[in-house]
């Protein structure tokens, strides 16, 4: 058996998750023997036979009520954003170092050399409720950008002269954004910006109705006509992202593979093109669960790409990336 030092360094190295059976046996392995909850969570279900080859995808709301983890001390703690009244689910990160290296690879996989954007971030309800993975990881990500990166304040105009300046320099920009504070600007300025890229997040944290994801992407188009306009999906209980570069499909990190379950029998997994829950082995939780299944409603293509439809009746609302139809 590998050591987990070794099984790290193999999951970076990733080219194709076609290459990964062996290792995700070995994460598996890893997991089953070191997470009681995952371990208890097999047990319940009396299978056979039960390997990372056929796992079994913990149900995501767990984080909710249990530490999952198969380490016994962690360096940061996650929080959901939640709303008022609701429990946050928390996600235990043993490593920060990890955290980092798994989010910033296949951020320049997508998007090139970090250091050739200047990157901003408006995420205030993010930054409002703390411990949030996505400001953890936007502020790492400020650290290798250009001169001029950072969070800005939710401040339309305040926003929108930054924006002329880096235009007037026709300097490459990516904004991070929450879609309520998005459409609040796009609303209230109109900016003419080739070189800037918005990469909405998702998240309208009851400030507004929910838009389908061409609806919100149409809406925030109204104030930035000429931006190229991408997606991001991640959640608090996964360490790996997934980008949509044409705002529809996401495209995972190669130690990461989607796919569907049935919504009746959430052990059954379906074949590609088939629309139902959303399921993952993000090899990037490697101290955790790797195997998560989700409440999102969804399909995965043939090239492992995966859309979100919507989330499953009186599911919890969450500040992911997930949209009702």
């Amino acid at each position: 058996m590998l050591s987990k030092l070794q099984i790290a360094e193999r999951i970076l190295s990733l080219e194709s998750f076609h290459g990964a059976p062996e290792l995700v046996n070995e994460v598996w392995e890893h997991q089953y023997g070191n997470n009681a909850v995952l371990r208890e969570f097999v047990q319940q279900l009396h299978l056979k036979d039960v390997s990372g080859k056929h796992p079994v995808y913990l149900p995501v709301e767990l984080f909710k009520h249990h530490r999952v983890s198969c380490e016994p001390l962690e360096e940061l703690i996650f929080k959901s954003s939640g709303t008022t009244g609701q429990v946050r689910s928390m996600h235990a990160v043993a490593n920060a170092s990890w955290y980092e290296r798994v989010s910033r690879i296949h951020f320049e996989r997508c998007y090139g050399p970090l250091n050739d954007w200047v990157i901003l971030a408006l995420l205030p309800s993010y930054q409002e409720n703390g411990d949030s993975s996505l400001v953890y990881m936007v502020d790492h990500f400020i650290q290798y950008a250009k001169e001029g990166s950072g969070f800005v304040l939710h401040d339309p105009s305040r926003l929108a002269a930054l924006l002329a300046e880096l235009r007037s320099l026709k300097q490459k920009t990516l904004l991070f954004g929450v879609s309520y504070a998005l459409l609040d600007v796009a609303e209230q300025q109109r900016i003419s910006f080739p070189e800037l890229t918005i990469m909405e997040t998702g998240g309208m944290k009851g400030r507004r109705a929910e838009l389908t994801r061409s609806a919100l992407h149409e809406a925030i188009r109204n104030g930035f006509p000429d931006a190229t306009i991408n997606s991001e999906y991640g959640m608090t209980e996964l360490l790996s992202q997934a980008y949509a570069l044409d705002g529809k499909w996401f495209t995972p990190p190669p130690w990461f593979r989607a796919v569907t379950v049935d919504i009746s029998d959430p052990l059954q997994v379906l074949e590609t093109g088939r629309r139902g829950l959303l399921a993952f082995t993000d090899l990037g939780n490697l101290d955790s669960c790797a195997f998560i299944q989700t409440k999102d409603i969804g399909l995965v293509d043939e090239h492992g790409r995966f859309q979100v439809e919507g989330r499953m009746d009186n599911s919890d609302l969450r500040g992911c990336n997930l949209l009702y139809v």
